[in-house]
Order: structure tokens, then sequence, then C-alpha cells
């Protein structure tokens, strides 16, 4: 039977992202793994809400340890005791960080939520899920929002 101890299960705080949570938490749980929850701060793009600007800004430690803290309030109360969570919070290329993190932690499953975007949205967006499966160090389970 397979048995993983390092999940890595990148968040971008959308709707799929928090579906492969759940898997990422039950996994852990069974295994008695370490998840290592991250969210990555795209570094090339600011956005206030209007014009869009390339920017090399880096979250300050207080806003590093509200956006820790925002990840780990993303599980169950319930099941907090029951884990061994590492937050990461980090900021660049989320394809390019979330394989770095892959490789440096020795992740043995990255647990993934896929947008499911088709056809010339996926060609002109990208699939970072797409690209990170291809490339990752470990398998990747990648969980479909329905």
């Amino acid at each position: 039977m397979i048995c993983f101890k390092k999940i890595l299960c990148p968040i971008d705080y959308s709707d799929s992202s928090f579906n492969a949570l759940k898997y990422a938490i039950e996994m852990t749980i069974k295994d008695s793994a370490v998840l290592f929850l991250m969210h990555v701060a795209d570094g090339h793009v600011f956005n206030y809400g209007g014009l869009k600007f390339e920017t090399e800004h880096s979250p300050d430690s207080e806003t590093i340890a509200i956006m820790e803290k925002k990840l780990r309030n993303n599980i169950p109360q319930e099941m907090r005791h029951l884990i061994k969570v590492e937050t990461l919070i980090t900021v660049g290329t989320p394809v390019e960080v979330i394989l770095t993190v892959a490789r440096d932690k020795k992740a043995d499953l990255i647990v993934m939520g896929t947008h499911g975007r088709t056809g010339i949205t996926q060609k002109l967006i990208g699939s970072v899920m797409e690209r990170v499966v291809r490339n990752a160090p470990c398998p990747v389970l990648c969980i479909r929002n329905y």
C-alpha cells in the first residue's frame, strides 16, 4: 500500500483549491503525514482594481503572518489537532514555486485543484495544474471542482 508522508497542497483561494484541500486533509490524517499548505502570490502582477503593474513587491512579515493564519483557518477546527501543518507563503510564478517547494520539501504527493478550463481560455491563460503535472518530481492528484 502506498503511504504518503509529505503532502503539498497549493491554495489559490478558488473553490477548486478548497475542494482539493479536503482531499489533502483526509489523506494527511489517513497516512499521518505532514501537510504543506501553501499560497503563491504571483510576484509579476500587482492589481489594485485598476491598471495592472509588474512589481517585485514582497509581503512584509506581518502580512505573511496574517496570510499563514488565513491558510490555517481553512482547516476545519475539529481536524486541526489530528494533523501536522506547515504553512508556506511565497511570491513568484506559481508553477515554478510549486515545483521548487515540492523538490525542496521532498513531497510525496501534490494535491491541487483544477479549474477545468478548456479551449481558447486554457490556451490563453494556461494551466498551472497541467504544467505542474508535466514537471512534478512526485505524483499529482488533480481535483476538479464540480
